[in-house]
């Protein structure tokens, strides 16, 4: 069986206190109200890192993840962090690759092919994004975009590495415009997907990995949503900065 996973990405939000308040009250909700084997994964700014991971500490299904890190170990890299770094935090998962990084800081599939690589030797998980911007889905070009990205990023793993990375479909026009791709548009894009690393390595292997949605998820569509076959749970973006929301987001496996 694939986990089901919910990640909350906060994206530059929250300060160290309004973050530790966060984490607490949804840490709190899904240990009292959360009955489904499923995931939590909070991913705040490299800051807070430390200090959530105190509230997590044991805590069952919740995990702690980064937003980004670099692609070598250390050396001159001002304003860099390494995944030895994350780990030392307690961080379990890595974001890679979000739609934001491509965009605003010219991150490509061939550095990402890199970071996918060392956060794996660095036993993280990487959550691996991919996902078309409007005007390519408008073309009709969108499963090649996706299946170029998949390609150029994973497909240099082993079948024992890539069984080991969760990937996020986020279609672009849909983070943060409140659009939302209809449930039948996500499935369609993440059986895709999944058919296109069947090909590659082995259908048990596509089997096995989770693939997430990203793109305004909320509590209103999340069922439906998780609902398709090839969805494995989501990554969310501003619900996640509500805990009432987030937690009604992780209710929706119920």
């Amino acid at each position: 069986m694939r986990k089901k996973i919910v990640a909350g990405n906060w994206k530059m939000n929250c300060t160290l206190p309004e973050g530790k308040k966060l984490a607490s009250e949804v840490i709190n909700m899904v240990q009292d109200e959360v009955n489904n084997e499923v995931d939590v994964v909070l991913i705040p700014p490299f800051i807070h890192l430390t200090g959530i991971q105190n509230l997590i500490g044991s805590t069952k299904n919740i995990f702690l993840g980064a937003q980004n890190c670099h692609q070598n170990q250390s050396g001159a890299f001002t304003g860099e962090v390494s995944a030895a770094m994350l780990v030392s935090c307690g961080a379990s998962h890595v974001i890679l690759g979000h739609s934001e990084r491509r965009e605003y800081f010219g991150e490509t599939d061939e550095l990402l092919a890199e970071k996918v690589s060392f956060v794996l030797d660095n036993q993280l998980t990487p959550i691996f994004c991919c996902g078309e911007k409007l005007e390519v889905r408008e073309a009709g070009d969108h499963e090649e975009l996706v299946g170029t990205q998949v390609d150029k990023a994973l497909f240099g793993l082993s079948e024992e590495q890539i069984k080991k990375v969760v990937i996020a479909y986020e279609p672009v026009w849909a983070i943060g415009t409140g659009k939302t791709a209809s449930a039948e548009q996500a499935q369609e894009m993440h059986a895709f997907i999944r058919q296109q690393i069947a090909k590659k390595y082995s259908q048990q292997t596509a089997d096995s990995i989770s693939i997430l949605y990203g793109g305004s998820v909320k509590p209103e569509n999340a069922k439906e949503i998780f609902s398709q076959p090839d969805v494995d749970g989501g990554l969310i973006g501003g619900a996640s900065l509500k805990s009432r929301d987030f937690t009604n987001i992780v209710k929706a496996f119920d």
